[in-house]
Formats: structure tokens, C-alpha cells, sequence
């Protein structure tokens, strides 16, 4: 039995999918069901005796505790956060608050929870157990154009709210395995991108208002370079590091494509001219527009992933090509 917390959302409901597609091992799925949840990405387990979703927060300990005494489970895994900068950065959406509170508070009281439940395992299952923090490369801060990519030990430079939350996540999560022996491990991912991601981040926003005829704001000069990661590929790495990970290790999981928002853009528009041509015959590259750039936005991200390929022989398996054409088709078919 595994634990996931934040199993509605994007990342989180996709690795639920696919690991119940390759594993009868069940999951019980603690999610708050936020704007950014949302129960139909779990449809197809709607009569799956192995999926038992529970709809609560990660930071209320009494029902945490009271999961883990009735599950057993033998890993936690945290997809849990908030995650959008944009939200983090303007207090007309959210601000900072709501990051400190789920992404710091919350995984304290999660900390705190797990820590005792570990502590009441027998010996063998006290050995096997794992707590495994899903985090962002974002924790890193920004690189310059000709820096080379993150490793696993570069130093925490976090640059908007949101990261700083994450960042301060990890610590925590590091502290609880040196101070109190729990046995974490750590992933740090680029941008994700692929089915059910809630249309704010950069790949759901252009392709949604693309087909809504609507502008397609790009910040700045678009020139922001990003590492982007299909998400069944971020799937399958956190699959390899819950199997073999050895506790209290970092893994940087990376997609090897880095583009510009800029480049994202015009390679949506690009497709979208050829799967789904507009009768004015005009290109979708028209509805593009430069607009003020955000606060703090970083300038580029990039990962290296080298430890994980060494240590598990993982890589991803989808180009940049075959990943956003897989993703452009699930938003065609799932049109609001």
C-alpha cells in the first residue's frame, strides 16, 4: 500500500494512473481537492477496489495518523503543494501565505505524522519504509545562458515564493532524516507538462486559448529558457527512485529539452495549424503577444540528471516531439 498526497492534481493523478495501470499494489490518495484538483483525472478508477481516495489536507495530523494506523503503507509519496508562481507572487490570486502554509506548514505536520507512524513499524518494515518529497528544480534559482545544469548539489538560490516554500520544504524533509533517522528521498524535476495539467501553467494556457481564438500572452521577451519533462516520464523516475533510491539522496529528474517560452509558442501554433486548421486560414501564430514580464522571473532552468541515469539506468523515453503531441491530443479530445 502506498500514500499519496496532492493524487488529484496534475503530476499526482497521473502517477496514480500509471502506476495502477502496472502495479495492483493499491493506493490510498489524500488530496485537499483545491482549483487545481480534480477528481475526474481518477474517472477511469471510479470502481477500482485498489484506489481509496480520501479528500483532506496533509497538514490535519489526526486524520493523516489515522490513514497510516488503518493502511500500513509502506511509502509516502508527497506531490502535495501549491505550484504556481504567479499565484505565489500576486495577492490578488493568492500570494505567499497560502505557499507557506501548504508547502511549509503542511509538510511539517506530514513530517510529524509519518515520523511517529515509522517509529511504531516492526524492524523490517521500519527498514523497507520510505517518505519521498517531490520538488522542483526551482529550489536552484535561475542559471545564465552558458551556466551548465543544475547537479544535486548546487546551492538553494530560490528566487519567488513559491520556490522559497519548496525550498523550505526540502530542508525540512532533509532535517527529519538527519535529526531523526526518518528515511526520505528527494526529487527535483523540471517543467512538467502533459494530460490534466490545470490551464495556468505555460503548455495548457497556449493550447486552451489558442483554440479559444484568445491571445496567447508570453512574458517579457519569451526568451526564458525552460528544462521540459513529459510527465509519464516524470512518472516512471519517481517509479525507479521509490524502488532503489537509498535514503537521505537527492535525484534530479531531467527532460533534456530545453526551450524557450517563446519557442513553446510557436511550435503549439505550429501543430495546432496542422491538427486543427482555422477556416480564415490565418495561423495561430497571429494570436501572439509580449506582455509585461512577472516579478523575480527567473531566466533559465536546466537539470542534470546524469546521478540518475548512473545509479537506476533511467532516462526519459519521450522526445519534445512525441510528448507535446501526445499532450496536444488529450486537450483536443478534452476541450472545456
Amino acid at each position: 500500500m502506498l500514500l499519496v498526497t496532492g493524487g488529484a492534481g496534475f503530476i499526482g493523478s497521473n502517477f496514480v494512473l500509471d502506476w495502477l495501470a502496472q502495479s495492483n499494489e493499491p493506493i490510498v490518495n489524500l488530496d485537499r481537492l483545491t482549483y487545481a484538483g480534480n477528481l475526474a483525472h481518477l474517472k477511469p478508477l471510479t470502481e477500482d477496489a485498489r484506489h481509496r481516495f480520501v479528500q483532506g489536507d496533509v497538514g490535519n495530523r489526526e486524520l493523516v495518523t489515522q490513514l497510516l494506523k488503518q493502511y500500513r503503507p509502506r511509502a509516502v509519496i508527497h506531490f502535495a503543494a501549491e505550484s504556481h508562481v504567479d499565484r505565489s507572487i500576486h495577492r490578488s490570486l493568492q500570494g505567499p501565505e497560502a505557499f507557506i502554509q501548504t508547502n511549509v506548514v503542511g509538510t511539517f505536520h506530514l513530517l510529524e505524522s509519518v515520523l511517529n507512524y515509522w517509529h511504531g513499524l516492526i524492524p523490517t518494515e521500519k527498514s523497507t519504509f520510505r517518505f519521498l518529497q517531490i520538488s522542483t528544480d526551482e529550489v536552484y534559482g535561475t542559471l545564465s545562458a552558458d551556466s551548465p545544469p543544475f547537479t544535486e548539489n548546487h546551492s538553494y538560490e530560490p528566487n519567488n515564493p513559491y520556490s522559497a516554500s519548496k525550498a523550505a520544504a526540502d530542508h525540512l524533509v532533509r532535517a527529519w532524516h538527519h535529526t531523526y533517522g526518518l528515511p526520505v528521498l528527494t526529487t527535483r524535476s523540471g517543467n512538467n507538462y502533459g494530460p490534466h495539467q490545470f490551464p495556468e501553467k505555460l503548455i495548457p494556457l497556449l493550447i486552451t486559448r489558442a483554440l479559444a481564438q484568445a491571445n496567447l500572452p508570453i512574458y517579457g521577451d519569451g526568451l526564458q529558457v525552460r528544462d521540459w519533462l513529459y510527465v509519464g516520464d516524470h512518472c516512471s523516475a519517481i517509479r525507479r527512485v521509490l524502488e532503489s533510491g537509498q535514503p537521505g539522496e537527492v535525484y534530479n529528474i531531467g527532460g533534456y529539452h530545453q526551450k524557450t517560452n517563446l519557442e513553446i509558442a510557436r511550435l503549439i501554433c505550429e501543430k495546432l495549424d496542422i491538427l486543427v486548421p482555422k477556416n480564415t486560414g490565418k495561423s495561430y501564430l497571429t494570436q501572439i503577444r509580449h506582455v509585461e514580464d512577472r516579478p523575480g522571473h527567473d531566466r533559465r532552468y536546466a537539470v542534470d540528471g546524469t546521478k540518475i541515469k548512473n545509479d537506476f539506468g533511467w532516462t526519459p523515453s519521450e522526445t519534445f516531439e512525441t510528448g507535446i503531441l501526445k499532450t496536444l491530443h488529450w486537450y483536443l479530445k478534452h476541450q472545456i
